[in-house]
């Protein structure tokens, strides 16, 4: 597999969240904070990931992620992935404004750049090589980047089914997830009961802990199996 491929299954868990449409939305708007995780492949260490969520003067919010590679190959190209989400707190959950993707290593670079329109309705896609797409949102709309955020804001919420609209590359794509309860999971930062969220179609094998009553919509573990064994494991958390 490519080494583009191998880093971009990361945030997203890939590249690594709002509510549903219509669900039970908690009201108060996100807390900001700034997280920072271990990254594994296939067991191994690969690097380190910041993830940050930040207010900004014009009223709408930043959620950036960014990876940098400090060992194997990813490392030896000079690799990491930068992304940034601006979305909206609109009726009460997340919406999504615009979204960044960024490669980079020493032998290519590659982005991606996504612009949501809500009064124009309209979803403006630049793949920068797979050709540009536009499309309709719908209401609580958010990007794949934006999921970690929107799940985890629905698990402080209570809820057990989860189903979001997310904006892929030529369509809007409704995807559900699933609370499978509590366990104790320890990762470098602790040993925390959390709770379990899976996504329930299983090509990806996307799976989330996240710990409400500690850290908030923050996450506490990342894995997804396909695309190498991606993994993130939560090291600090500062909620601003």
């Amino acid at each position: 597999m490519k080494f583009h491929v191998k880093l971009t299954i990361l945030l997203g868990l890939v590249p690594l969240v709002a509510l549903a449409a219509g669900a039970p939305q908690a009201a108060a708007p996100p807390q900001p904070f700034t997280a920072t995780y271990k990254v594994l492949r296939k067991g191994s260490p690969l690097g380190v990931s910041t993830l940050s969520l930040r207010r900004d003067a014009d009223g709408a919010w930043t959620f950036r992620s960014k990876l940098e590679a400090e060992s194997g190959l990813a490392a030896l190209l000079n690799g990491g992935i930068d992304e940034t989400s601006r979305f909206r707190w609109h009726d009460g959950r997340i919406e999504s404004l615009s979204y960044d993707y960024k490669l980079h290593t020493s032998l290519k670079s590659k982005q991606r750049h996504v612009e949501v329109d809500w009064k124009g309705g309209m979803v403006s896609v630049h793949t920068g090589g797979d050709g540009d797409f536009n499309y309709k949102p719908k209401p609580g709309l958010v990007e794949r980047h934006l999921l970690v955020l929107a799940l985890g804001r629905a698990v402080r919420a209570g809820q057990k089914r989860i189903a979001l609209p997310v904006a892929v590359k030529d369509r809007v794509e409704t995807q559900t997830f699933v609370v499978r309860g509590t366990e104790t999971i320890e990762v470098p930062a602790g040993k925390f009961k959390a709770v379990r969220v899976e996504r329930t179609r299983d090509d990806k094998d996307y799976t989330v802990w996240y710990a409400p009553e500690r850290f908030g919509n923050v996450p506490v573990k990342v894995s997804q199996a396909s695309g190498g064994g991606i993994t993130l494991l939560l090291k600090s958390c500062q909620r601003k």
